[in-house]
């Protein structure tokens, strides 16, 4: 059951859900309005393909007006979102059954690392979101997501965990190895930008 605060105002999720159960529907559009970016990019993560991430945007949202009932407010709101959207978006991709090609993990040097580290500091700030982004994009689409929730969506373990349904040291062990994958991609990139620079 969801704990009342006295000050409940209009910038509170619960205010919205609250007016929706009480049967004001025009209610839900600002919680469509205040998410809709958020669960349309992790879609987008998921199925690559535009159309598609817009279509399952619209599909999350009509699932959770329907299980709007449901929702019991132990985790936030978006968090709640973002677990629709990811099981819905996971169960698309099983049933295309499509392969992740997993990466090798190779093995830097800490050297390598360095020098990769210094480069990868002296680019501008657009280039490094743009490295970033390229070796974001060749990891398997479940490695994307862990990665993207938690360092660009800011979203805890535990709420990681509420989400995809895997466990806390599950998603430590995969963004580690994620991290170790990017790394390996951002060497590369950034190794044959130095040579071509010479």
């Amino acid at each position: 059951m969801f704990v009342y605060c006295k000050q409940m105002d209009k910038t509170d999720d619960i205010f919205y859900i609250e007016a929706v159960r009480k049967g004001n529907v025009a209610a839900f559009s600002v919680l469509v309005e205040r998410y809709q970016n958020m669960v349309y990019s992790l879609a987008l993560k998921l199925l690559k393909k535009p159309e598609e991430a817009e279509e399952m945007a619209q599909d999350t949202f009509v699932k959770a007006y329907q299980k709007l009932n449901t929702y019991e407010g132990k985790s936030k709101f978006s968090t709640w979102l973002y677990s629709i959207t990811y099981n819905a978006c996971i169960s698309e991709l099983r049933k295309r059954r499509i392969e992740f090609k997993s990466l090798d993990d190779r093995q830097i040097s800490d050297q390598d690392e360095q020098k990769m580290h210094d480069y990868y500091r002296e680019t501008k700030k657009e280039d490094q979101e743009k490295y970033l982004n390229l070796a974001l994009s060749k990891l398997p689409e479940d490695d994307q997501v862990l990665v993207t929730l938690y360092y660009y969506e800011s979203q805890s373990m535990d709420e990681i965990s509420v989400i995809t349904g895997l466990t806390v040291s599950n998603i430590k062990v995969k963004i580690h190895r994620a991290r170790k994958r990017m790394y390996s991609l951002l060497h590369e990139m950034l190794k044959e930008e130095v040579y071509s620079l010479l």
